[in-house]
């Protein structure tokens, strides 16, 4: 039976950016979304892991909430990520591809920015109507440290500030079978985008406390 790893959560800084992408990348390879954006296996990892760049380096990190576990030793490594958006943070949706524009032109091209865009719009359309609620954006764990408490660590701390501002919490999934895994933390499904020619993904909403 191997080690639990020993990690550290704490906040990410621009200096962890490639190894937020890295895990990210790892973690979303076989998800219908990167599936849907990158269809080509051989150069989705590398293609992945320059769009997580991306957004972190340009979105996710600078508004300074995203929670990443470092695995201790000589020398650490990021093995989980989780980026947040606050209450009062407006939602970025389609604005996201002008933060990123020359790299997802230079992934996408032109012809593919409509598409990104309506995507964006649509899983936006799953947020919450009205009312202040804390935004699970992402959450990722390094594939060779899943089971190991990474990604509970993540998440408790989210929803723990979370339930400090008694607010609920929304997430989108592209998996069905990740809907099991949140309903374990309170979280339940309202509503799903199943719109032809986009991958289908579920909302979900944790009532505050």
């Amino acid at each position: 039976m191997s080690e639990r790893p020993e990690f550290t959560v704490r906040n990410a800084t621009m200096e962890d950016v490639p190894g937020v992408a890295r895990v990210l990348s790892r973690a979303f390879f076989e998800d219908p979304l990167t599936e849907w954006l990158f269809p080509d296996p051989v150069s989705r990892m590398a293609k992945s892991a320059r769009w997580w760049a991306a957004y972190s380096g340009y979105v996710f990190i600078p508004r300074g909430r995203v929670r990443v576990a470092v695995e201790d030793g000589p020398r650490p490594v990021v093995r989980g990520a989780a980026a947040w958006k606050e209450p009062e943070e407006p939602s970025m949706g389609p604005r996201a591809l002008l933060r990123t524009l020359p790299n997802t032109v230079s992934l996408f091209g032109l012809r593919r920015l409509p598409e990104l865009s309506a995507l964006l719009r649509e899983i936006g359309g799953l947020a919450p109507a009205s009312g202040p609620y804390w935004h699970l954006e992402v959450l990722g764990v390094d594939p060779v440290v899943q089971g190991k408490g990474v990604g509970a660590a993540l998440l408790d701390a989210g929803l723990s500030r979370a339930d400090d501002d008694r607010v609920p919490v929304h997430l989108e999934t592209n998996r069905e079978e990740n809907l099991a895994y949140y309903e374990r933390y309170g979280f339940a499904p309202t509503g799903k985008l199943d719109a032809e020619g986009m991958p289908r993904a579920w909302g979900m909403l944790r009532p505050a406390p």
